[in-house]
Parts: structure tokens; sequence; C-alpha cells
């Protein structure tokens, strides 16, 4: 009874060791943060790590987190999915790492996701729009501060139906991958519930980080469909308009670009007017509602000054995420009253928080999943730009496009009706 009486309290004293370690303030908050450093993708990884650089700096220069100054670490999602896998895990458990933003691909994402969970360190999915992440498991320490595939996609959907109500045929150019592929299906499914008469002539999907579109262009260029949508992003989607610009496919067809925002600077007075573009969620440098913001404009002229560009959308993803953790700290700890929180305690305090990065607020939910509207448009060339600005904004509250909690998007889609295009909390500019 004695040696068990001893081994009961020297197991009670280890536990309690273990929470009061868990509940000291640290000297640093380390967040890690993967994005795509090196290859096509970089062009959209870049940006989101210089956005990163200057949140953090203004963060700690405000006094940190709960008096904690942050410590990024990047990690370069171009190495591949079992290099960063490797990386991901060396710096959790020997570097610390309390918080990790993870990840751009939703490849990544869905091969990053199991693997905080097991290491019970807090994940936000900071870009990657995989529906399927968060649909198809529960997690205790994985959320995303932001919308994810279904509402980009049902609202580009909507978009286009408001723009060209009248079209026959689509043609589908995707990349190869979980998000290529996981797109098509929300596209299409919420294209033929609201609009059934349309007839899907072709679908091609080359791979991930492609240089070559001529035959994908030669075979849109016989088919001559109405619509062209292609979710693709970063470098793949700029070599793709590119080489369809040269061959004159951009004015004989309308194309569709859930993801255009972000190549409009870069591929400048090549893109006629009139592509339907987005940016998953309504983050925007000419923003209707935020361009004059202070907070908004104070932040676009620091990204100025470091990058000498413009900011485009996974910087808006990057300031969403950061200031969702730092809040989500901040509410955790007035929890505790003041003692450090747990990551569980800091990931259960993230599923009912209301944030907002640099545009609109953020609510996220009990499944993890962030609620957020979304905004598109259409191209324009005007006098103040050497580059397209997208014109005609509208924006779709996320109550209205995304799916409810318990629900499989792929399947939800197929209810929704041609009505929702007149929803009267939709609001143009």
């Amino acid at each position: 009874m004695k040696r068990i009486g001893t081994f009961v309290l020297g197991t009670f004293a280890a536990v309690a060791a273990q929470f009061a370690l868990a509940q000291q303030k640290p000297t640093e908050l380390k967040i890690a943060m993967t994005t795509f450093l090196t290859g096509s993708a970089s062009v959209f990884g870049i940006p989101a790590k210089a956005a990163a650089e200057i949140i953090v700096e203004d963060i700690n220069a405000a006094g940190g987190v709960g008096g904690v100054k942050i410590k990024p670490i990047f990690i370069d999602e171009g190495v591949g999915t079992d290099k960063l896998l490797s990386e991901y895990r060396r710096v959790v458990q020997e570097e610390g790492v309390n918080v990790t933003l993870a990840a751009i691909s939703s490849g990544n994402c869905n091969a990053l996701a199991p693997v905080a969970e097991d290491l019970k360190v807090l994940n936000v999915l900071w870009d990657c729009a995989s529906e399927k992440l968060l649909e198809e498991r529960r997690y205790n320490y994985v959320v995303r501060t932001l919308g994810n595939g279904t509402s980009e996609i049902v609202a580009t959907v909507m978009h286009l139906l408001r723009t060209k109500p009248n079209f026959k045929t689509l043609a589908i150019v995707n990349q190869d991958y979980a998000w290529g592929r996981d797109s098509r299906e929300l596209f299409v499914n919420t294209l033929l519930a609201m609009k059934p008469d349309v007839k899907v002539v072709a679908e091609m999907y080359p791979k991930f980080g492609a240089t070559d579109f001529s035959s994908e262009i030669s075979r849109l260029q016989a088919l001559k469909p109405d619509v062209i949508l292609s979710t693709s992003w970063g470098g793949d989607l700029d070599t793709l308009l590119r080489q369809a610009s040269q061959r004159g496919l951009l004015r004989s067809s309308t194309w569709v670009l859930p993801l255009g925002e972000s190549s409009l600077e870069r591929l400048g007075k090549i893109l006629p007017d009139g592509l339907i573009v987005g940016m998953r969620g309504e983050g925007y440098y000419l923003h209707p509602e935020f361009k004059d913001d202070a907070k908004h404009k104070s932040f676009v002229q620091k990204y100025r000054a470091k990058t000498g560009q413009y900011p485009v959308y996974p910087v808006y993803h990057a300031a969403q995420a950061f200031q969702g953790v730092v809040d989500a700290y901040t509410v955790a700890l007035k929890t505790t009253g003041g003692k450090w929180p747990t990551n569980k305690q800091v990931a259960d305090t993230m599923r009912s928080l209301k944030f907002r990065g640099l545009t609109r607020e953020v609510k996220m939910r009990e499944d993890g999943q962030g609620l957020a509207d979304q905004m598109l448009g259409v191209t324009k060339m005007t006098s103040t730009q050497p580059f397209p600005v997208i014109d005609g904004l509208t924006i779709y509250p996320a109550e209205i496009v995304q799916n409810p909690v318990g629900t499989k998007s792929p399947e939800w889609v197929k209810t929704l009706t041609p009505d929702l295009l007149k929803d009267p909390r939709i609001k143009s500019y």
C-alpha cells in the first residue's frame, strides 16, 4: 500500500508539473508558417511571407501576445510533401513551435493536418481551400481562418450566372491534384443545380507546375466553349493565361478565374476586360469598403514599401490567420485568469471567435471552419494602373454560400436553387 501511495503521489506530481509547465508563460511564441518559397507557386507564397513579417513586426511592436513576442519560422512548401512533413515534425518537436500556419496547397493541408493533431499543436489552415478536410473528420487542434472551397465556388457560380446568364457550354482546365478535382466537383454540382441546361464539353487536368498548355489551348480553340473555368493559381495560372493570350483564346470565351486576382499585377495588359475573377474571400487592395480604412491603408503602404507591389489575396489570408491566433490567445488568457493557455485551450477558443484581419470580419464555428464573405468582379483596364483592376465588385455573404455544419459540400450544393441569385444580402458596388 505504501508503494502504491508513493506511485500515485509521484504520478500526480508529474502531471501537476506538466500542467504547470503548460501554463508557464514562454519567453517567445514560436509560430511556424508553411508557404511556397520556391517553384511556380512562390509567386503566391513569397508575398504571404512578406506580409507575415510585417504583421509580426507590428504585433511585437505593440507588446506581442499577452506580453510575449512572436518568433516566426518559415517552412518551404516547394520542397515536396515528404520533406515538408519531415521539416514540420522537426520544428514542432525540436524547436518547440507552439502554433503552425499550414498550408497553401490543399494536398499539403491534407497531409499535415493529421500530423498536427497527433503532435497536439494548434494548426491554422491559413490558405488551403479543401472543404473535405474539416467535413470528413473532426479535429481538436486544426482550424481554418478563411472560407473554404465551397463558399468560394458557390459565389463564383453565382457571379457567373449574374454576369453571363445565357451561356450554354463550359470547359474546365484545372490543376491535377486535390484542389483541381474537388473544385471541379463543387462547380459542376452547383452550376447544374442552378442552370441544368449547361453542357460540360471538356475537362482537362494538366499536372501541377506544368509549363506547356499548348494541347489544352488547341482543344479549347476547337471546341469554342462559351465559358472556360480554371481554378488554377500561382505560376501555373500565369503560364496558362500568357499562352492563351498569345493565341487569342482570352477574347473568344468568357474566362472564370476564382483565384485570378493574384495574377493581375504580374500579367498586366495581356489580360482583356471582362474576365471573371475572385480572391477566395474579399481581401483586395481596392476593397470598396476598406480601401480608405486606416488599418488597411497603413498595411498596404507598408507592403508596397517592402515589396514594391500591391498585396494579393494570400497576403490577406496570412493577416487573417495571425489576427485569429492573436485574438484567440487574448481571449484564452482572460479565461485562464492570465495563466498561459495550452494549445488545446487556444484551439477551443478559436471555434467561437470573431475577428477582423484587414477587411471584413471572419466568424469561426464549432467545426473549426471560418465563415468569410466572398467577393468577385470582372477585369477592367483603367488609366490609373498598368494592369487590370477588378470592376463591378460584388460581395456574397458567407451565410448563403457556406454549407451548414454536418453536411457534405458536394451534396449540399445540389440543393441550391436559382432563387439564391436574388438574395437581398448580396451587395454590389
